[in-house]
C-alpha cells in the first residue's frame, strides 16, 4: 500500500489489486539516449498477464537499456511504462515482480543458502530450505552447492543460484535478462521446464534471449528490437510467415537487415 498526497487530501494505492485485465507490463514511446547514441526510440510493448513474451535482438540492440528503463533502473528520456497498472517510476510498481539481470553478481561471500535466504527476506517472503532444495534439484543446481560460498560457484550455478532466487518468491510477473546464460544443455531444459510450471500456473513471463528457439518454445509473443526500435511485435509462427521462412532465425534476421533504415518499422 502506497500514498500520494495531493493538497490536504491522502489517496491510498493499493498496488496489489490491479484491474484483472491490466497489462503486466506496458511501455509507451520509450526513449533512451546516451550522449548523441540513441538506445531506444519511441519503443511501445505490451506484456498481457499471464502471457509469455520474449525480446530479441542482436548484441547492442537495446534489449538489457529496454529492461533497466522499464524496471526503473536508468532514467527514461521519453514515454512512460507501467507495471500492472502502476507508473513504473513507483517503488510499489514493482512489488509483484521478480527480476534477474544478465550480468548476476551475487556477494562472493555469501554460502547459497545464505544468498536465498536474503533475496526473499528483502522481498517480504519467508525463506524455506526444503522449498529451496527442491527447486535447487528442479534446475539440476546440486543442493550441495547451497552450502558452498559463491565465490566457489561455477558460472552455470551461479547463474541457476540467481534464478532460484528469483523462482522462490512467488511473483505475477517473471523478468529474465539472458536466463540462460552460462548454463549447459541439461540446465537450459531445466529452467524451461520451470518456466513452462510458471506461465501455465498464470504467471507472466518476459525475457530476452539469443536462442530463439527458447522463444519460440515458451512464448506466445516474440517482439524483435533492432537498433533501438521494435521491428516486429506478433507471434513467432506470424514472423516466420511475414518472412517467408519457416525457420525463425531465419526470418529474424530477415527482419532486421529488411530495416537499414532505422526509422522504419514493420510491425
Amino acid at each position: 500500500m502506497g500514498r500520494i498526497r495531493n493538497g490536504t487530501r491522502d489517496y491510498s494505492i493499493d498496488y496489489m489489486d490491479a484491474p484483472a485485465n491490466v497489462a503486466a507490463l506496458r511501455a509507451e514511446g520509450l526513449g533512451k539516449r546516451f550522449g548523441a547514441r540513441r538506445a531506444l526510440e519511441g519503443v511501445v510493448l505490451e506484456v498481457a498477464a499471464g502471457t509469455a513474451v520474449g525480446l530479441v535482438g542482436a548484441n547492442g540492440a537495446g534489449k538489457t537499456t529496454f529492461i533497466k528503463c522499464a524496471l526503473d533502473l536508468c532514467a527514461l528520456d521519453a514515454g512512460r511504462v507501467e507495471i500492472f497498472g502502476v507508473d513504473s517510476r513507483q517503488a510499489g510498481a514493482r512489488a509483484r515482480l521478480a527480476y534477474v539481470p544478465e550480468r548476476f553478481m551475487p556477494p562472493h561471500y555469501l554460502l547459497g543458502r545464505e544468498f536465498l535466504a536474503m533475496t526473499l527476506e528483502l522481498a517480504g517472503a519467508r525463506f524455506d530450505p526444503e522449498r529451496a532444495r527442491a527447486l535447487a534439484l528442479e534446475l539440476e543446481l546440486e543442493p550441495q552447492a547451497l552450502e558452498r560460498p559463491v565465490r566457489q560457484l561455477s558460472k552455470g550455478m551461479t547463474q541457476k543460484l540467481g534464478l532460484a532466487a528469483c523462482f522462490l518468491r512467488e511473483a505475477d510477473l517473471y523478468v529474465l535478462d539472458e536466463p540462460m546464460s552460462g548454463l549447459d544443455p541439461a540446465g537450459r531444459v531445466a529452467v524451461k521446464s520451470v518456466l513452462a510450471r510458471l506461465q501455465h500456473g498464470g504467471r507472466a513471463l518476459f525475457f530476452t534471449s539469443h536462442v530463439l528457439a527458447d522463444v519460440e518454445e515458451l512464448c506466445s509473443t516474440i517482439a524483435v528490437l533492432d537498433r533501438g526500435s521494435v521491428r516486429f511485435r506478433g507471434a513467432p509462427a506470424e514472423l516466420c510467415r511475414r518472412f517467408g521462412d519457416d525457420n525463425l532465425e531465419r526470418a529474424f534476421l530477415a527482419c532486421i537487415r529488411s530495416h537499414a533504415d532505422a526509422s522504419t518499422v514493420c510491425a
